[in-house]
């Protein structure tokens, strides 16, 4: 080999290495895929540096009708573990998810982990939509603490069975600031008289956190459990006057649901109409911060 060619194989050696100069202790993690951010919040929470996490929806985008690329969809079939919520929440992701299932990939459904709300009767607006009629099964879970807690320490025994890492201090921990989450909720509310505890939002996202804390479900601009229905006529008529007849004091708008709808609703109504991350993560990425900001933002809009 003349020096020139050496050189020239040196080199190459000298790129190659350099493009995997990955950390010794990620090479060879195994992958859970998380459908959706808040899941994948309490995820990483528990996994940390042990698994590589990745989230497929894009924070901030509407959980209900998002639809996977092709390269999500490879994603899911080559996944070690797939997180998601279940009870119909990731419906654009529900051919997707049917498809790693018939690969055999390993799923944890959260809800599967909770007391799942049901629909009472007369909650929310008699539409003839199946997710909204007394018995439908809720899927927003997240927005009551303790339901979290409950899916995180089912998660961290099943990372255990499945891959034989112990996750218990982590999820001890983690547990402790959800409880104290929970009680922090729980002392800003005390602080609002009951007859005021009314909600009024985008669709029907607040029925844990409104079981949880004594809150009275009104109803919603789009009466269903997801954004992908509309409202008729006759459903914000009867919406209207639910918010006259009951005191609400503001109308809460959120990711899929058109913010002209609900700004003209507030005006004829004569209340305010707030912005809700029900959805959505807050800069920082954290499940707990997210829990902070949606009740100050329902507690502040009721005061």
């Amino acid at each position: 080999m003349n020096k020139a060619m050496q050189v020239c194989v040196l080199c190459l050696l000298a790129c190659l290495s350099a493009c995997d100069r990955r950390p010794a202790a990620k090479v060879g993690r195994r992958t859970i895929v998380v459908t959706y951010a808040v899941l994948g919040s309490i995820t990483r929470e528990l996994a940390g540096d042990d698994f590589e996490v990745r989230t497929l929806i894009p924070n901030g985008l509407d959980i209900h009708e998002w639809e996977p690329s092709a390269r999500d969809i490879e994603a899911l079939t080559r996944a070690d573990l797939v997180v998601e919520n279940g009870l119909g929440l990731e419906g654009g992701l529900g051919k997707a998810l049917d498809q790693a299932r018939k690969a055999g990939v390993p799923f944890f459904t959260a809800s599967d982990y909770i007391r799942v709300r049901i629909v009472g009767a007369g909650e929310g607006l008699p539409t003839g939509d199946p997710d909204q009629a007394p018995g439908a099964r809720d899927p927003h879970l997240w927005t009551d603490p303790l339901a979290v807690k409950a899916v995180a320490g089912a998660l961290a025994g099943d990372i255990q069975r499945r891959f034989g890492r112990d996750l218990s201090a982590r999820n001890r921990e983690l547990g402790t600031r959800l409880d104290a989450l929970d009680l922090e909720i729980r002392k800003t509310v005390d602080a609002l008289p009951v007859e005021r505890r009314k909600l009024v939002t985008g669709h029907e996202s607040l029925g844990y956190f409104a079981q949880r804390y004594g809150f009275t479900l009104v109803g919603a601009v789009i009466p269903g459990m997801s954004t992908e229905g509309a409202g008729s006529a006759a459903s914000m008529a009867r919406l209207k006057r639910l918010i006259r007849e009951q005191g609400v004091t503001a109308i809460f708008t959120e990711v899929g649901t058109s913010p002209r709808t609900v700004e003209a609703l507030a005006r004829e109504t004569q209340v305010r109409a707030l912005p809700l991350a029900t959805h959505t993560l807050p800069a920082d990425g954290s499940y707990l911060s997210f829990g902070r900001e949606l009740a100050n933002t329902i507690l502040g809009g009721l005061q």
